[in-house]
């Protein structure tokens, strides 16, 4: 029986709404994947400690609080630290679409997903992405 997908999800920074978080967990764990939530005010390192722990497949990061270009960028500078290259990290949230495309472009996040985002569309995307680092 093949593993389960580990999809770490995480609330970066000050930010205290998680109620975007905990549906985008809930339906990952719909689908079947194993979800870890880490709860609200986490700090980048918080994130990759508990990404590493639980040897995670993905990393979520939800943020609204508008620190996206600060906490998005260390979370990733830490994962490469840790040599964990191969976590797939998706965020969402409240994201300026030339802002999303810098993450992605410079950063190494592999989707952004807005507000309207349907859950079906983020399952499919890291199922897809998984599976290509899985082989």
């Amino acid at each position: 029986m093949e593993r389960k997908i580990r999809v770490l999800v995480a609330k970066p920074g000050l930010d205290g709404h998680d109620r975007g978080a905990k549906v985008i967990a809930r339906a990952l764990r719909d689908a079947g994947m194993e979800v870890i939530y880490t709860g609200l005010q986490q700090t980048p390192q918080m994130i990759v400690e508990a990404a590493l722990q639980e040897d995670v497949d993905v990393i979520g990061l939800s943020i609204l609080s508008g620190a996206h270009m600060t906490l998005l960028p260390k979370v990733m500078q830490l994962l490469r630290e840790q040599g964990m290259t191969d976590v797939l990290v998706v965020a969402g949230g409240i994201i300026s679409d030339e802002d999303a495309e810098i993450l992605k472009r410079e950063h190494g996040i592999a989707e952004v997903f807005g507000p309207g985002s349907s859950t079906q569309a983020i399952i499919d995307f890291i199922r897809s992405h998984v599976e290509l680092t899985r082989g």
